[in-house]
């Protein structure tokens, strides 16, 4: 029984902030690549950030400066930090973790920015 699940998602005023979470259940994430990616309606699921274990993180030219990628390996978590939130950043967002030929997902997390 392998979970990620997110939380922290929201509706929050352009200019906002928010901080997503991913808690592992049944799973080590420090131990895996961490990905943070997003879906928005009627747009393909893009990445968002990743981190490697041992390795900087890496983000999308989108959210460059305004998002940060941090784990917890105590608290078996890893976060997503959203600051200067803009309404392109409306979508669901999904926690990944992937290590070689395992990849897995948690369910969602809605985060709405409105015009």
């Amino acid at each position: 029984q392998v979970q990620l699940v997110e939380s922290g998602g929201g509706l929050v005023q352009p200019g906002g902030s928010l901080r997503l979470s991913c808690v592992g259940h049944g799973i080590i994430l420090s131990r895996y690549t961490m990905g943070w990616y997003r879906q928005a309606p009627g747009k393909q699921r893009e990445l968002v950030a990743t981190v490697q274990s041992g390795d900087g993180p890496k983000y999308s030219d989108s959210v460059k400066g305004r998002f940060t990628i941090s784990r917890d390996n105590a608290e078996n978590t890893v976060y997503l930090q959203m600051n200067s939130l803009k309404p392109e950043d409306t979508a669901v967002y999904f926690c990944n973790a992937q290590l070689l030929r395992t990849s897995k997902w948690g369910q969602g997390t809605q985060v709405t920015v409105p015009s």
